[in-house]
């Protein structure tokens, strides 16, 4: 299971959208938030690029849908600052739907209620995250898993640069978590977006991250999933986790795996990077 979610998260490249200038797309610089007398982030920096896959972790309590709320405009912080790209689009998915149970709504009107396109165009989005079938039906009706992709396809209406996501497999079993994250990986690859996730599953941030933050107030640790795993800060976060269970990832792709099971290197990658690795997901003569 891990090992699917790990290749395709890991395997691809993303389509490069233009980055305005060369840096992020948003960046929080030194961010200070205080609600009633109490630090909720403290000098918080950290930033996320075109194409880049960036996921928070931390304890109940670290202000990790603070830091998101900031991010996007939705609170002023009380030091430091936050940067933005100009016109900066970004897709929200929030933690779950909020929905008076009376109400009778369909999915096709939930979505119109963001964005009033036309039906076609709201019926693509859903096909895209592979709920299309379900544009007429009561929106109360859907599971877990369903409602997670119905509000993904609304995170995408706008055309994103941007998508921020609050635990987006909440409410989903696991195959149906590999699945949203490889969805996920699909649409950044293809439209070259940032994508920042909240997610407190551990084994999927470290299968399907490219830099983890690992907040705590303060950012304890940031960096790839292998070398956060091993940092002193959040290994103290996370005692009981066994580290030797987390699906780390680090095949580094200098190479393409063909139709047929061939290796080939990359444009700009040494010809003997072309061989062959012990990467079970990868098979026989792959190499790294």
């Amino acid at each position: 299971m891990f090992a699917h979610v790990q290749h395709w998260l890991r395997g691809t490249r993303p389509t490069e959208r233009p980055s305005r200038g060369g840096g992020p797309l948003v960046a929080a610089r030194e961010v200070t938030i205080e609600r009633g007398g109490r630090t909720i982030l403290d000098r918080v920096s950290m930033a996320v690029h075109p194409g880049e896959a960036a996921m928070i972790i931390g304890p109940n309590g670290a202000g990790k849908t603070s830091l998101l709320r900031v991010l996007m405009g939705l609170w002023q912080p009380d030091g430091g600052h936050v940067e933005r790209v100009a016109d900066l689009r970004v897709g929200y998915m929030p933690q779950r739907l909020q929905i008076e149970p009376v109400l009778p709504l369909s999915v096709y009107r939930f979505l119109r209620m963001r964005q009033r396109l036309p039906r076609r165009e709201l019926l693509a989005k859903l096909e895209r995250v592979g709920v299309g079938h379900l544009i007429d039906s009561p929106i109360q009706s859907l599971s877990g898993g369903e409602t997670q992709r119905v509000l993904l396809a609304r995170a995408l209406l706008g055309e994103p640069d941007l998508l921020v996501l609050d635990e987006p497999a909440q409410g989903v079993d696991v195959v149906g978590q590999g699945d949203v994250f490889v969805m996920l990986d699909d649409i950044r690859r293809e439209s070259g977006c940032g994508v920042l996730i909240v997610s407190h599953d551990l084994h999927f941030v470290m299968a399907g991250a490219e830099t983890v933050i690992c907040l705590n107030q303060h950012v304890c640790c940031t960096g790839n999933p292998e070398e956060v795993s091993q940092h002193p800060e959040y290994r103290r976060l996370f005692p009981s986790v066994d580290l030797r269970g987390l699906a780390v990832y680090t095949h580094n792709h200098n190479h393409v795996h063909g139709l047929h099971g061939e290796v080939r290197p990359l444009d700009g990658a040494p010809e003997d990077s072309a061989g062959a690795c012990d990467d079970p997901k990868h098979g026989p003569g792959c190499r790294h």
